[in-house]
C-alpha cells in the first residue's frame, strides 16, 4: 500500500500509493481546511504523505520551511532509497516535475537519448514514483502516422515537489540557504498548483456526471493542441474542458478559445466544461446550460462528501 517511510518529529510520514482523490480525502480529513483553496493549495505540495501535524492557514512556504526544510536530509535520504540515488533518475525527475511531463521534452531537460531515457521511465514506473500516459490514438483527429509524445506525471503530490523545487537545488538548502527555493517557488506557485488542480478536477467531473456516467477522461494533447480536459461518457457524449487556477473571474473568452481550439483539431465536442478558482464573468453565467457547464471551488465539497 506504501511505499515511502519516515520518521518525522515523531510521527510516520507515509508516501501513499492511493489514487488522486483517495489522498485528496485522506488529506482534508487529517487537517480539516477551513476551505477548497486552501485545500487544493496545500495538497498539490504535501498530498500524498501522512504528515504529522498541519497549520493550513499558513501559507505553503511557510510550511515547507516549518515541516520540510527542517528534515531536508532525512527526506533527501529516504527518496535517495525510492529512487536508488541514480543521478540519471533525479535528472529524469526534476525534468518531469518543471516541465509539461512529455516524454520528448524531458529527455532533453534531462540531456539524455531517447533509448536511456524511456529505459529509465520504465524502472520508475516500476517503483510507482511515477506513471505514463500513453497518446489517445483511439482520439479522431490523430493521424496514424503523427508523432505524438506521452506524458509523465507523479503517483503523489509531494515527490513533484521535492523534485521541482528541492532536489535541483538541495546543496543550497543542505548548507541552510533558503533564499533560492523561497524565489523559485514564489515565483512559480500558482503554475505549480494548475496541474493538481486539473486532476481533482477529473475525479470531480467523473462524480458530477451522474445519469451519463464518464468512462474515461484524461488531459489531451497532439501536435497543435492541448486540453486540461477530455472525456467521453457511456452514452459517447465528448466532453471538453478548461480549468484555470487564477486570481480572474474567466470570461466568454475562454469559451470561445476553447471551441477554437476543438475546431482546430477536429475535435467535435458535446458539451463544455469551464472550472475555475475565482469565478466567472456575468455574460459567461448567462450562457450556462446542458451543453456549457461552470464549475467553481466551492464545488469541490463533492470530493469529499
Amino acid at each position: 500500500m506504501y511505499n515511502f517511510i519516515y520518521n518525522y518529529k515523531g510521527s510516520t510520514i507515509i508516501l501513499s500509493k492511493k489514487n488522486t482523490l483517495e489522498q485528496f480525502r485522506d488529506f482534508y480529513k487529517d487537517f480539516k481546511p477551513s476551505n477548497f483553496e486552501e485545500a487544493v493549495e496545500k495538497f498539490a505540495v504535501f498530498g500524498g504523505v501522512g504528515w504529522g501535524e498541519m497549520d493550513t492557514s499558513k501559507s505553503n512556504l511557510e510550511l515547507i520551511e516549518s515541516s520540510i526544510l527542517p528534515d531536508f536530509r532525512y527526506i533527501r535520504n529516504d527518496v535517495t532509497e525510492l529512487t536508488t540515488g541514480m543521478p540519471l533518475y533525479h535528472s529524469i525527475l526534476t525534468g518531469i516535475a518543471m516541465g509539461d511531463g512529455k516524454t520528448n521534452t524531458t529527455f532533453k531537460r534531462a540531456n539524455t537519448s531517447q533509448e536511456i531515457g524511456m529505459n529509465a521511465i520504465n524502472e520508475l514506473c516500476d517503483t510507482g514514483i511515477i506513471k505514463l500516459q500513453k497518446g489517445s490514438k483511439h482520439f479522431t483527429s490523430w493521424k496514424e502516422d503523427e508523432s505524438v509524445s506521452n506524458k509523465l506525471f507523479f503517483a503523489s503530490p509531494f515527490l513533484r515537489f521535492w523534485f521541482a523545487f528541492v532536489s535541483p537545488i538541495f546543496k543550497g538548502i543542505r548548507d541552510g540557504d533558503y533564499k533560492e527555493l523561497r524565489q523559485r517557488f514564489t515565483n512559480r506557485e500558482s503554475e505549480f498548483i494548475q496541474l493538481p488542480f486539473v486532476e481533482l478536477s477529473h475525479e470531480l467531473l467523473k462524480l458530477n456526471f451522474v445519469d451519463d456516467k464518464i468512462e474515461d477522461i484524461s488531459t489531451y494533447w497532439d501536435n497543435k493542441i492541448e486540453l486540461d480536459i477530455y472525456a467521453k461518457t457511456k452514452s459517447g457524449k465528448i466532453v471538453v474542458g478548461v480549468c484555470k487556477y487564477t486570481n480572474s473571474k474567466l470570461k466568454k473568452s475562454e469559451l470561445t478559445k476553447l471551441q477554437e481550439l476543438c475546431e482546430k483539431s477536429n475535435i467535435k465536442a458535446d458539451i463544455f466544461v469551464l472550472i475555475s478558482k475565482s469565478g466567472f464573468s456575468n455574460e459567461l453565467k448567462s450562457l450556462k446550460g446542458e451543453n456549457l457547464r461552470l464549475i467553481t471551488l466551492k464545488n469541490f465539497k463533492k470530493l469529499i462528501d
